[in-house]
């Protein structure tokens, strides 16, 4: 797993390359979090020939954004390169990965 954040100069946004490495039966992986509702199907990887996934984002500066990886549609993985995290108040130690943009 990996994050890579790159500030435009041009505009108050960061691009966010996400990328997770191959994930033993991932068939599909989507990013979830605060910066697009919570959709568990807006923002989805693609998936390289290799295995793993990738996917990059432009996401406004000066936020801090909560996200997790939902991969097949029910195994939540939590980044662990993130800035920060947070208790998602789910129990079993579920946390969010903070990104601080």
């Amino acid at each position: 797993m990996s994050i890579k954040k790159q500030y435009l100069k041009s505009r108050p946004e960061c691009k966010v390359t996400f990328k997770l490495g191959k994930f033993e039966d991932a068939e599909s992986v989507n990013i979830v979090g605060s910066f697009n509702n919570w959709n568990l199907s807006e923002t989805s990887m693609d998936k390289l020939k290799n295995g793993s996934f990738t996917q990059t984002c432009y996401l406004e500066t000066g936020k801090e954004i909560q996200f997790r990886y939902l991969v097949n549609n029910h195994t939540w993985i939590t980044e662990e390169e993130a800035d920060d995290f947070v208790d998602t108040g789910m129990g079993d130690n579920q946390v969010n990965a903070v990104l601080k943009l």
